[in-house]
């Protein structure tokens, strides 16, 4: 998900929180406990613990790399002194981020104090949600690190209890320290159920306790002095209750400050928002509110009574009867989850609805309601009958067997298909090893969350996701018996995403009993008993799996299943009325199976939600599932067993066959003006042009007021466009740089005479010239001009021709060959002719530039074969083309894939030929993905992964030809260096990138550590430079190195989200992104460092390449190619193709080659196999075949 569609949820979900109208509760904490993996402070008074951080915090002026957490309810910067030296002495000498310090104690182990280190999404999205509300202000901002310390039920520390029964108050409250680079946050929140200690006694008086953010001592040049203390709260008991009564960041009792930062610090800042919303009329309690509860938290039954002391008791999980299904029963007021909430606002304002769904307006506040055709909670509706898809990853750690060491899934892929007119799911996931794969075959129900979202619906019974949308969290534990394994799943359920695919996170933690490998499971069909609440679902059952182990024999084995499910429900409408508090999902036609070679594990199972009794078997096929109705239509069932067949909203047919309604081709008008529609299957989606965004009715585009760009606008200061550059840098700011070649500030540049600094070999002329200069040998000198000798240095053609003459025998004219030795045939440029002819035998044939002959060419004597010339390619020799496909015409070209083919379009100038373009090549079913031109042979090359291999083809009307079909797993970008004659490319499964010469026979792996998913790569040949883009989704970035992989290093990992595709201008020297999270076009000078942005605003942009001043990519929105000009930062030309589909890789095909040259295009730089440059010589590599050929390895500077 882009960083724009993550600030609107987290913009969404801020609004939910504060239409909060009580204060928060120990269960909105943020998650803690042993469950969320936290440390456990030591019990007893007055204990530290001293945590290193990963990255350092902000506290005043200073940054600190550890903190110091203590019982006493506070966080210091420095090992605080015993207590007795400030609980009654405030502030302390120390530095101290007092969340409420008193005298506290945890010795009788019902009081804890928990913490934790945390760079998750969920966390440092929902301080970001707590800061960017606390300051509405202020520039946005986004931690990057978090602490999160939690005191529960801590007590005062006082003399042991007289016995008279008389239960100890305690208090529970919460901070968290959220930084990024420049500035740290803290967060502290306060439970309306959990403030009952005001004061505390120190030496036998009542001391009020503090919060608040102390500085200690400041070191003078002779004495040292207190420094400034920030007291939040004062010497009055009221001061305290009110912390959890008001607020400063617009919800009651969670409090914002920023304490920290750099380079500047002036002093602590509260949160700007001290105004609560209007609270509704309070609720009288309910029966349950007073009733003895129990809770299941992480193995432990908590019996629980509002003002009582929890106590702990281990559980025993007991086998299941069969036929009599567990009832489980949670107190949803201790459920850690950060799902959507409405807020209290209108249909009038509100944004949240789908828009296939209606608003209707309540006392309280408006809840969402699917349309007919649609189901869903309203905030998310998808069409009856349609397919769901379901995408997201797998992390953890789980044990198998007694194994010491556990299995880590590291963004393992997760995908998901449902039929959902016959409920049938499956899943597969992705790189599972084979050490736990036969293992994690009984746990069909990682998928089965779908599958009961999904379910067939029987009549007067829902599914989840028309009761509870896409977003919801799922925790589950699975205890296998009779070992008593545990695995914890939790899942967290995203919602539908732009492409309509359901998004979910998924984290595995436990142990699994040993499936020994070759060992199949099968699952027999199975009932499960879902209980519904105010926004809680939970159920459990007992599941049998027979394994057939390898030896023929067979095991049945067990294990109990319990999970919870949390969400946001609308608490003023009808939809939940007739909600049934119990359900039955009725599970069948099981299928698991771990596939080894591939590394898959694959579940698929049938589903329908039903009564729990079961009821009169449904023979209408609408209920079976056996209807044969298309997969995007609706069964609707009749009389008895008669049904109908109905295209699904957004589909025409009659049923059994439905096509997809481009609304978009039949209404253009349908999304209004200044707006873009966008169809997708059985929908589409309107968004605004570039300049405009959507008024408050979340529909009609209005005009965006923009800051002037001085650069564009030719305004600037800065020097002319000959020797200056302008970088437009946001608002009105831009930066003036002299171009390379040039010296000065900017604004008033002059040119370097790079001939003072001796550059020149001794023996060449240097001739300066305006922001250059060339070197040259003098006469009877023969070289470059940077390296220059008396003797003229032999060519590899003239090497060997030279090296058989010298090893022959002399004649009155010279050395003579024997009748029977071939000698070599070199043109006026040393060079090997295209034409090799062994003189005795009259046999020819052809040779590559290396002089290695091409198999297939040899010719006997009286015939000559038609060899290339190197220097250019003659009329193409074969079948002639396909009536369907057309050669280029001359010109330069913008060469684009599509599933199944290749087109381009023409450019006349920096204008795209819309009517000019065709297809260059048909491959049906082929997905290509990267495309690359090869300017010298005026080859195409590309990558297709469904067959994974990398092909070629002339733009003259040649025929495909495979170049590599073997050890590729998923080749999606590619780049040509022209002069090396080499190709690289990158592997997303593989995790590597490398290099091969252009006939794929000399491979070499330069890349292979630190890769997530590689994509896009691009080359810079005359200086020796390769450039590619991860777009890692934890941590996407774009690196640089030398094109024999040394000197690798990132140069951008900032602002980044899914950065699809790269471009290198070599006139310019700029290499430009496109990165469809963040919808922005950025370029850079990889050698400066400097950063601009050209355009924002995009949708979905894949592909990229540039000519000239205008840059080209590829939307997958738009199905479409997006000219911009770079220059005026602003969009000027769209081609749409006339087949609508996903647009892949796009290249420019050079009417001409770009000029410059490099160490490996002469001679291949002297290397025995590859030559690969670098800025300042080349490296010779030997390839992972090379074995036994003679090949000689030297590094880069040779």
């Amino acid at each position: 998900m882009g960083w724009q569609e993550q600030r609107w949820l987290v913009y969404a979900s801020f609004l939910g929180l504060v239409a909060t109208v009580e204060s928060v509760t120990r269960g909105e904490f943020f998650h803690h406990g042993p469950s969320a993996r936290d440390q456990l402070l030591e019990a007893g008074n007055d204990k530290t613990h001293r945590l290193p951080l990963d990255k350092p915090v902000l506290f005043y002026d200073g940054t600190f790399d550890s903190i110091f957490i203590n019982t006493n309810g506070f966080v210091a910067t420095a090992e605080p002194t015993g207590e007795s030296t400030y609980l009654d002495k405030m502030p302390p000498k120390f530095g101290t981020i007092a969340a409420l310090l008193g005298d506290l104690d945890t010795s009788d182990g019902v009081g804890k104090v928990y913490f934790r280190q945390d760079s998750s999404p969920d966390v440092l999205t929902r301080a970001a949600q707590y800061i960017n509300g606390a300051f509405p202000e202020d520039e946005e901002v986004w931690p990057t690190n978090a602490v999160v310390v939690t005191w529960v039920n801590v007590a005062t520390h006082e003399p042991p209890s007289r016995g008279d029964g008389i239960e100890k108050r305690r208090n529970t409250f919460q901070l968290v320290i959220a930084s990024l680079e420049t500035a740290s946050y803290a967060i502290i929140l306060y439970a309306r159920d959990g403030m009952p200690i005001l004061s505390t006694p120190v030496q036998g008086s009542s001391v009020v306790m503090h919060a608040g953010f102390n500085k200690g001592l400041v070191r003078g040049f002779v004495f040292s002095s207190q420094g400034p203390y920030h007291r939040t709260t004062t010497d009055d008991e009221a001061s305290i209750r009110a912390l959890a009564e008001e607020t400063n960041s617009g919800l009651r009792g969670v409090w914002v400050y920023e304490i920290g930062t750099s380079p500047y610090f002036t002093n602590v800042a509260p949160g700007e928002v001290t105004d609560l919303p209007v609270e509704a009329a309070p609720q009288g309690p309910s029966e349950a509110d007073h009733a003895r509860r129990t809770v299941y938290t992480n193995g432990q039954q908590e019996q629980d009574r509002e003002g009582a002391q929890i106590e702990d008791h281990p559980v025993q999980y007991q086998p299941l009867q069969p036929g009599n299904p567990e009832v489980l029963v949670v107190d949803d007021t201790d459920i850690n989850v950060d799902v959507f909430s409405y807020d209290l606002g209108t249909c009038a304002n509100n944004r949240k609805c789908s828009q296939f769904s209606d608003c209707k307006d309540y006392l309280g506040g408006y809840c969402c309601n699917c349309r007919p055709g649609f189901y869903g909670n309203g905030i998310e509706c998808v069409a009856e009958g349609k397919p769901q898809r379901m995408n997201g990853k797998v992390h953890g750690k789980v044990h198998v067997g007694n194994s010491p060491s556990p299995v880590e899934f590291t963004s393992n892929d997760l995908h998901s298909y449902v039929v959902v007119n016959d409920g049938r799911s499956y899943v597969a996931i992705s790189d599972i090893p084979s050490t736990i794969g036969p293992s994690l075959q009984p746990l069909s129900a990682l998928g089965g969350v779908i599958g009961w979202a999904f379910a067939l619906e029987q009549p007067g019974f829902r599914n989840g996701f028309s009761i509870i949308g896409g977003k919801f969290v799922r925790q589950a534990e699975v205890t296998f018996l009779p070992g008593n394994e545990k695995l914890t799943i939790r899942q967290e359920f995203k919602g539908i995403d732009e492409h309509d695919h359901l998004a979910v996170s998924t984290t595995l933690e436990g142990r699994v009993p040993e499936v020994p490998r070759g060992a199949t499971v099968q699952i027999d069909p199975y009932s499960e008993i879902y209980q519904y609440g105010n926004n809680l679902i939970t159920s459990s059952s007992t599941r049998d799996y027979v394994v057939s182990l390898p030896d023929g024999s067979t095991e049945t084995r067990s294990y109990q299943w319990r999970q919870t499910i949390t969400f946001q429900s609308c608490q003023y409408g009808e939809s939940l009325k007739d909600m049934k508090p119990t359900q039955m999902l009725s599970v069948d036609q099981v299928f698991v199976l771990y596939d080894a070679n591939n590394e898959l594990i694959r579940f698929a199972m049938s589903n329908k939600i039903g009564d729990i009794n079961g009821g009169e078997p449904e023979e209408n096929p609408c209920f079976t599932g056996r209807h044969g109705c298309d997969t995007n239509a609706v069964c609707r069932p009749g009389q008895e067993t008669q049904f109908t067949c109905q295209c699904a909203t957004g589909f025409n047919g009659d049923g059994r066959t439905c096509y997809d309604i481009d609304e978009c081709r039949d209404n253009p008008q349908i999304c209004g003006s200044h707006a873009i529609c966008n169809n997708q299957p059985g929908t589409f989606r309107c968004e605004c042009e570039d300049g405009y965004q959507f008024a408050n009715d979340g529909q009609t585009c209005i005009g965006v007021d923009r800051p002037r760009d001085a650069c564009d606008e030719g305004t600037h200061t800065c020097d002319i466009p000959e020797r200056a550059q302008c970088s437009y840098t946001g608002g009105s700011s831009y930066i003036c740089s002299c171009l390379p070649g040039f010296i000065g500030d900017g604004k008033v540049c002059q040119d370097i005479d790079e001939c003072q600094s001796g550059t020149c070999h001794q023996d060449a002329v240097c001739y300066n010239t305006e922001g250059s200069f060339t070197c040259q040998c003098r006469p009877g000198y023969y070289g470059d001009g940077f390296y220059c000798s008396q003797e003229k240095t032999k060519t590899q053609c003239e090497t060997h021709r030279d090296s058989l003459l010298g090893s022959t025998e002399f004649g009155p004219r010279g050395p003579r060959p024997s009748v029977e030795q071939y000698i070599p045939s070199c043109d006026d440029n040393g060079s090997y002719e295209p034409m090799q002819c062994h003189g005795s035998t009259g046999y020819c044939w052809c040779v590559e530039r290396n002089g290695q002959e091409v198999l297939g060419t040899r010719s006997g004597p009286g015939s000559r074969p038609m060899c290339i010339d190197h220097g250019g390619v003659p009329a193409p020799v074969g079948p002639t083309p396909r009536p369907d496909v057309h050669p280029l015409p001359p010109g330069t070209h913008l060469l684009y894939a599509q599933s199944g083919r290749i087109e381009h379009v023409p450019l006349e100038g920096y204008e795209m030929k819309k009517d000019a373009g065709k297809a260059l090549l048909h491959l049906p079913e082929k997905v290509i993905i990267g495309v690359a031109y090869d300017c010298v042979e005026k080859m195409v090359y590309w990558t297709e992964i469904t067959s994974p291999s990398i092909s070629k083809a002339s733009i003259q009307a040649g025929e495909p030809t495979a170049v590599i079909t073997s050890d590729l797993d998923s080749p999606e970008g590619i780049a040509i260096d022209h002069l090396s004659r080499t190709m690289f490319w990158t592997d997303s499964v593989k995790d590597h990138i490398e290099v091969a010469s252009l006939d794929g026979s000399q491979r070499r792996v330069i890349i292979d550590t630190d890769l997530v998913n590689p994509r896009a790569i691009v080359t810079d040949p005359p200086n020796g430079n390769l450039y590619w883009a991860d777009w890692n989704r934890e941590a996407p970035k774009i690196e640089t190195s030398h094109m024999d992989g040394s000197n690798r290093r990132v140069l951008v990992k900032d602002d980044l989200s899914l950065p699809n595709g790269l471009t290198y201008d070599s006139q310019s020297s700029l290499l430009c992104w496109a990165d469809a999270g963040t919808h922005k076009l950025e370029c850079t000078h990889p050698s400066h460092g400097d950063r601009r942005k050209v355009i924002e605003g995009l949708q979905y942009p894949f592909g990229i390449t540039s000519f000239g001043k205008n840059i080209y990519y590829t939307d997958w929105r738009r199905d479409a190619v997006v000219a911009v000009d770079r220059h005026a930062g602003k969009e000027s030309d769209m081609y749409q193709p006339q087949k609508k589909t996903k647009i892949y890789g796009i290249a420019t095909a050079y009417a001409q080659c770009p000029a410059g040259q490099n160490y490996c295009a002469v001679n291949n730089g002297g290397c025995t196999h590859l030559c690969l440059a670098t800025p300042t010589g080349r490296s010779c590599k030997c390839p992972i075949n090379a074995v036994g050929v003679g090949c000689v390895e030297r590094d880069s500077g040779y």
